[in-house]
């Protein structure tokens, strides 16, 4: 069994440094091979994929853009009314994932709007977003790049969000039927709604594209204080055959650097992977 790979999520890591570039030559001098970025438009893609380069990194994660956060949005994906903007943000995210040469874009599903009762327009979101997502899906095709969905959890982080669990998201795909569309665990997330995580791991890894990681309640390192065994979960990972990128979304506690301790005693008992696996 292959060891995991893993990738810095500079969105969240290393916020000591300013901009993306930066905390992209830190990751890379941490030891990281791959780097996501959930929102990389501030940045020019070529000044972020030639700080990458510099860094030796690949990127492996972009999202769609948000839609106008000041107004509470936070992805379009299932918005009624906001399709066009949607079309528009997935336009853009292709042209930074192919200037970066990133694989994956996180197809944000966005938020029940405000004022809105959620069992009433669930029906009309799950349309939106089925619409948006065969849409989504031959554009991604034509450039070989995959959409993933993340189910993000209601009961703490976002209570207005649509997609909230892994069975829901499961049933969007079967769906939409498109095999370049997959599944974003973010275990943070899934345990959170659902808890069992070996059960719903083993259910639908075959879906998973990407994977992050994160603890539970304070959404710190892995081996900082809370309910996840992760050396548990990444033996399970391994034995089930995961072969993508683990994404460390998390908030340091501290100084990034010094709290990867984890991921350095990862590498010492497990090795690195070796390059092309």
């Amino acid at each position: 069994m292959a060891p995991l790979r893993f990738s810095a999520n500079v969105s969240w890591l290393f916020p000591e440094l300013p901009g993306l570039p930066a905390r992209l030559r830190a990751a890379g001098s941490s030891g990281f091979e791959a780097a996501e970025v959930a929102w990389p438009y501030s940045e020019s893609p070529e000044a972020l994929a030639r700080a990458a380069r510099e860094a030796g990194l690949r990127l492996v994660l972009i999202n769609t853009p948000p839609g106008d956060r000041e107004k509470g949005e936070m992805g379009l994906g299932a918005v009624p009314g906001r399709q066009a903007a949607f079309r528009e943000g997935l336009e853009q995210a292709v042209l930074y994932a192919k200037a970066l040469g990133c694989p994956r874009i996180h197809l944000m599903a966005g938020r029940v709007p405000q004022g809105a009762d959620q069992a009433a327009v669930r029906s009309e979101m799950e349309t939106v977003f089925l619409e948006n997502l065969r849409h989504a899906a031959g554009v991604l095709a034509q450039e070989s790049l995959v959409g993933l969905l993340e189910p993000i959890n209601t009961r703490s982080t976002d209570p207005q969000y649509f997609l909230d669990t892994p069975q829901q998201a499961a049933a969007i795909l079967q769906k939409v039927g498109r095999p370049n569309l997959q599944l974003q665990m973010d275990i943070f997330h899934w345990q959170i709604m659902d808890g069992n995580l070996t059960g719903n791991i083993r259910e639908f890894l075959p879906l998973v594209g990407h994977v992050q990681v994160a603890q539970v309640p304070g959404r710190g390192e892995p081996d900082s204080p809370g309910e996840l065994n992760f050396p548990y979960l990444f033996q399970l990972l391994e034995d089930e055959g995961y072969k993508g990128f683990v994404g460390c979304e998390y908030q340091p506690q501290g100084d990034t650097a010094e709290g990867l301790n984890w991921l350095r005693s990862y590498w010492d008992r497990r090795g690195r992977p070796q390059a092309g696996q």
